[in-house]
């Protein structure tokens, strides 16, 4: 595995939520994760109450690939950044222990400045230093 600075790998991986040009997005996705990489997310507590209320007892969220890892990120651009005046930046706690990088991250009104959430991350990175799989905490 290459040597890859725990921090730089958090800002750039952070970066590409906030990256406003679909092609720039595609290509920090295809540099950032493996082709079969996953993104693995557990949702917010409202939507897991309101999927437990309907008998769902697994609500993990995945988007796995570039494609879908893509959608993803767009998607997330659109929702945070684009409609809600939101940006992401990492704090500069990252570490890494052999394969796994681990950091948290803020969300941050553009308008104000003001932190209004944040979560942890934790990646799995595979022999290339690329994200195999991605855990994201929001709230965490």
């Amino acid at each position: 595995m290459p040597d890859i600075d725990p921090q730089d790998l958090a800002d750039r991986y952070i970066a590409q939520w906030t990256l406003a040009d679909a092609a720039e997005r595609r290509a920090a996705v295809e540099r950032l994760w493996a082709e079969d990489g996953a993104h693995i997310l557990q949702p917010p507590v409202e939507i897991r109450e309101r999927a437990a209320g309907l008998g769902f007892g697994h609500t993990t969220l995945e988007a796995r690939g570039h494609d879908a890892v893509e959608a993803r990120v767009a998607r997330s651009h659109e929702e945070f950044v684009e409609k809600k005046g939101l940006t992401f930046r990492p704090r500069a706690d990252a570490v890494r222990l052999h394969d796994v990088v681990k950091f948290s991250w803020e969300t941050v009104s553009t308008g104000t400045g003001e932190v209004v959430g944040g979560g942890l991350e934790v990646l799995l990175l595979d022999d290339d230093g690329r994200i195999r799989a991605d855990y994201m905490f929001p709230g965490a």
